[in-house]
């Protein structure tokens, strides 16, 4: 990566900017065209104007998964079930599936979710979130076919390319309604060293090949310390692992003592998603605390 220009951080960003982050994400993620992107700063702050889309009704979302999808939907005056079969999601007015599922990594087949928008036609929105598609298979992604019907797909930039905190998200729509989501979020919705970075980094193929294949040997490494750990894998991505055991509490009481933050889920008290080590030193760290074993007791 080159040095930030102190402009980036001086001016706001030009629309040309913003337009060629747009055809760079376009061939990346596989759109149909540069009008069918809106970028954003981070994939979270869509949920709502994306939900807003639709008046207000009736949404599902597919679960167990990420909470804010509800939450977002309900901000936008839906009245929100989650639902646990796919085939749930055909009439309501806002259907949401992330895809892989977080926390569990559920993948669900492209022509599986193309007969879902097919039979849903030009009914309500389809959104499908796919925040870790980057470490997913790319044959499951629906980012080639937002053009059919009313689809929304949401990408991560931030997850894949362990850069949270830049805050960068792209929606992925046919241009009508890509046009009103960009409406909705108004001018700037990218910051220039955003911009500037996402530019170079969705255009590394190299690195994104050569980065997967490395995500995949350290998610077998994460199985067999948590193998070791007589810990069960219920699923996940390369990015984390979802795990039961009825010990969770005390292991996540255990872990964090030892500086190692996890995720817990109140509704499953048995789960706990792990995230991959960032280093050697963390790796040490995992090992030692899950060898102790005290949280067992």
């Amino acid at each position: 990566m080159p040095p930030l220009s102190p402009d980036l951080f001086a001016r706001l960003p030009e629309p040309a900017a913003l337009d060629r982050l747009a055809a760079i994400a376009a061939e990346a993620y596989g759109a149909p065209s540069r009008d069918c992107v809106v970028p954003a700063p981070g994939t979270q702050i869509l949920l709502m104007p994306v939900a807003a889309l639709v008046p207000p009704g009736r949404a599902a979302v597919l679960g167990p998964t990420y909470g804010e999808f509800a939450r977002a939907a309900a901000l936008a005056g839906h009245h929100v079930t989650e639902v646990e079969d796919i085939e749930q999601l055909r009439d309501a007015d806002l259907a949401v599936v992330a895809n892989p599922n977080n926390p569990d990594g559920r993948v669900f087949k492209r022509d599986e979710l193309l007969d879902l928008a097919d039979a849903r036609g030009s009914h309500g929105l389809l959104v499908i979130d796919e925040a870790f598609m980057d470490v997913g298979p790319a044959d499951a992604s629906l980012s080639g076919e937002v053009a059919r019907h009313n689809i929304v797909v949401l990408r991560s930039f931030g997850k894949f390319f362990g850069l949270a905190g830049l805050r960068l998200g792209f929606a992925l729509a046919k241009p009508e309604i890509a046009t009103r989501l960009a409406a909705a979020l108004g001018p700037w919705a990218a910051s220039g060293p955003a911009i500037a970075i996402g530019e170079v980094a969705l255009s590394d193929y190299e690195w994104a090949k050569a980065m997967r294949k490395r995500l995949e040997g350290e998610a077998r490494r994460l199985d067999a310390a948590l193998a070791g750990a007589r810990i069960e894998v219920l699923g996940g991505t390369s990015l984390f692992r979802l795990v039961r055991t009825s010990a969770a509490g005390s292991l996540f009481e255990h872990l964090g003592r030892a500086g190692i933050l996890v995720r817990r889920f109140p509704e499953y008290p048995m789960w706990l998603r792990i995230g991959l080590p960032g280093n050697e030193a963390s790796w040490d760290r995992l090992s030692e605390a899950l060898a102790a074993g005290a949280f067992r007791r």
